[in-house]
């Protein structure tokens, strides 16, 4: 099998639009690696991700911030990584401009099967 091109996870970046845009980089048998490019978007008033995945996030460039059901509050840099586990709710509460993120999502810890 051949290798992959090489892929920049810089450069280019989509244009600014209303939306997030989310490209798959890697998908695999309960595995997917997504870049997801923010320009201020946040998640709407009232609105929580409550995943049957566990995510891991790597901010790489921007900032962000994220709510948790709890009430607590995240606040991301460039560098900065975290796990979400699966079924714990969470919300973007805030993203600079040109925010590029890399998520992996991946079967909750413990039973190895996809969701």
């Amino acid at each position: 099998m051949k290798p992959a091109s090489i892929v920049n996870l810089q450069h280019p970046l989509p244009e600014k639009s209303a939306t997030e845009h989310f490209q798959t980089l890697l998908e695999r048998p309960g595995v997917r690696l997504e870049r997801i490019v923010s320009d201020g978007q946040v998640s709407p008033p009232g609105f929580w991700f409550d995943q049957a995945e566990d995510e891991w996030v790597l901010l790489l460039t921007g900032a962000a911030a994220l709510e948790y059901g709890d009430g607590t509050r995240v606040e991301l840099g460039v560098g900065d990584a975290l796990l979400i586990p699966a079924g714990y709710r969470h919300r973007v509460a805030f993203t600079a401009p040109r925010t590029v993120w890399l998520a992996l999502f991946c079967a909750a810890q413990g039973d190895g099967v996809p969701r």
